[in-house]
């Protein structure tokens, strides 16, 4: 199998497995020993009937472990996700690695360790991402024929969270996400006056995030502040919700169910970590296929329908479900366009153009009138695409891309090809999955006749139980499900499952109501008033607000986080394999 040209040789391990450079610091810890011979070991190590290793000296002393002060009991190596994200070994290599504080079995651990007559009770919440939903929902229609629609996985989920495991609270992340998307909004706007660089690139996604801090440091002050919306939903359950509940941070115990691993590494970055409190914004994160495997250990059957579950719920305490338009990977882009849009006096014209394939499109945003660009954004999706993405950002932005923290400005002006009308990108929507967050590699793999299957999807003999795949024996006359690796019909199944929602018998007329989105900016506008404390009052009540330099300082710490490069010893070319 060939690799593509679009690829550069660098580092071939790029998030399939750890480095050869994984390696934790040791800390000596023990006091130098006399010397009797020189050359000859001064101890040995020693394994008991359990299987323990204890170290024993050398110099004639008892080899009997089971007598006190024998032998000294070792302690078990462990990599934590700090030393990973430490390391510069790696690039995105967190669903390979061992990640003992960030699984389905601490969260069950917690949660037995947790009742709610213990003085030390912690408020057990959970979020959940929409991309875990419609991976859920995709699953079950699967298998059982009958389509399902993502409130209904919602309740489904939540009865579950709230009946089995004792989560005493269930959200979803849209709403987080929309405070994003504004903050977003208004970071971009303040960029094109002058107040950072251009293009702006998306911060959603860790993976990518990941791979530009120990790979392309160069492009770091081109991407993002804004906090991703799993760690923006962190901000406000300890802080927000904490407050309406009247617990501190370190009392909420936050769980959040992403559609991605590398999510669990932006979770345990030290910027997300409270010093003051000793608590993380989202203290554990697991995957839709965790989730799923918890529900199966505890025999939830998600197909079984409960109580209400196709009714909205207007009276939550934050927006359910709300579905911005775009893409399914947050909308970042489409919601920057819609706000252009707006604020433009004449109307403008939309054009979009496929760079090869579907993951990677260009988005120009016109005057009608002059034919004026008024904006040009891209989708990229995936680490082919992105490659190409960082060269072609770099090439107008004057930055020399280079490996590592080795990017350096260059005395030259950006290049412009194809003529006056050519016009460099103001904004680019990364995200590391191709086909984006609804093909994350948290999710359910899909279900299909596999059983008797000889080939993976690209067409190469594969043995599944040697490569881990466990297949079900198939039963006389019965069409066997099984375990198949991923494909493209498959992300577009849940993509489908993603926007269209069922239809759902309309509620009783309440013209009291104010629309969802309506709603969401309203109470956005109540969140950063109650967390920025300004000292103006008369604010008008929208997010794009500017209130004085305290509040703002302090709505920047909320919802911004910052990047830095690693520095990496390693040369790819150079590993020994």
């Amino acid at each position: 199998m060939a690799f593509s040209g679009a690829l550069t040789l660098t580092d071939l391990n790029d998030f399939l497995t750890p480095s050869q450079a994984c390696i934790k610091p040791v800390e000596q810890v023990n006091e130098p020993q006399e010397i009797i011979e020189p050359g000859a070991a001064t101890t040995e190590i020693v394994i008991d009937s359990s299987g323990s290793y204890f170290e024993v000296s050398a110099n004639g002393a008892s080899t009997n472990v089971s007598s006190k002060g024998a032998g000294r009991k070792l302690q078990q190596a462990q990599i934590s996700l700090n030393d990973c994200l430490a390391c510069s070994g790696c690039i995105t290599s967190a669903e390979s690695v061992l990640i003992t504080l960030q699984s389905h079995t601490e969260v069950l651990n917690f949660l037995d360790s947790n009742p709610v007559s213990t003085p030390g009770h912690k408020i057990p919440v959970l979020s959940i991402a929409p991309q875990s939903l419609a991976s859920l929902a995709a699953s079950l229609s699967s298998s059982s024929g009958s389509p399902v629609s993502l409130r209904q996985i919602l309740r489904r989920v939540r009865a579950f969270s709230t009946r089995i495991l004792g989560f005493e609270h269930v959200y979803d992340t849209t709403f987080a996400r929309h405070i994003a998307l504004l903050e977003h909004t208004q970071e971009f706007f303040e960029r094109k006056k002058g107040n950072g660089k251009l293009p702006m690139l998306a911060s959603a996604c860790p993976g990518w995030i990941c791979y530009a801090e120990k790979a392309h440091s160069e492009m770091l002050p081109f991407i993002a502040r804004t906090k991703s919306p799993q760690q923006v939903m962190g901000t406000l359950v300890k802080s927000w919700f904490g407050t309406r509940w009247g617990v501190q941070p370190d009392q909420i115990y936050h769980v959040s169910v992403m559609p991605c691993y590398d999510k669990k590494l932006e979770a345990s970055r030290q910027d997300f970590y409270s010093d003051l409190y000793s608590t993380r914004d989202v203290d554990c994160v697991i995957t839709t296929g965790e989730l799923e495997l918890m529900m199966r250990d505890k025999s939830w059957d998600l197909s079984q329908p409960v109580e209400n579950e196709d009714i909205p719920d207007f009276d939550a305490e934050i927006p359910e479900l709300l579905s911005h338009p775009g893409t399914s990977s947050g909308s970042y882009l489409h919601s920057l366009i819609d706000s252009i849009t707006t604020s433009h006096t004449s109307p403008v014209d939309l054009t979009i153009k496929s760079i090869r394939t579907s993951d990677y499109e260009e988005f120009t945003l016109r005057a009608r009138d002059t034919s004026e660009v008024l904006f040009k954004g891209a989708k990229c999706y995936g680490f082919r695409n992105l490659q190409n993405v960082v060269r072609k950002v770099g090439r107008e932005a004057g930055v020399q891309v280079g490996r590592g923290a080795a990017g350096r400005l260059v005395g030259m002006r950006a290049k412009k090809r194809g003529g006056e009308d050519e016009k460099g990108y103001d904004y680019v929507e990364v995200m590391a999955c191709p086909g984006g967050c609804v093909n994350g590699g948290g999710q359910l793999k899909p279900i299909a006749q596999a059983a008797g299957q000889k080939e993976d999807e690209e067409g190469f003999t594969r043995n599944w139980q040697e490569n881990g795949v466990q297949m079900p024996v198939p039963e006389e006359d019965s069409a066997t499900q099984g375990a198949k690796w991923g494909n493209k019909e498959w992300t577009k199944e849940v993509e489908s499952v993603y926007w269209h929602d069922l239809p759902t018998p309309p509620p009783s007329p309440r013209p009291d109501l104010e629309t969802p989105f309506d709603r969401a900016d309203r109470l956005a506008a109540k969140v950063k008033i109650d967390l920025c404390h300004p000292t103006d009052g008369s604010l008008d009540k929208s997010w794009a607000s500017v209130m004085d330099e305290g509040a703002e300082t302090r709505r920047r710490e909320l919802f911004r986080t910052q990047y830095r490069a690693v520095e990496s010893e390693v040369v790819g070319l150079a590993v020994k394999w």
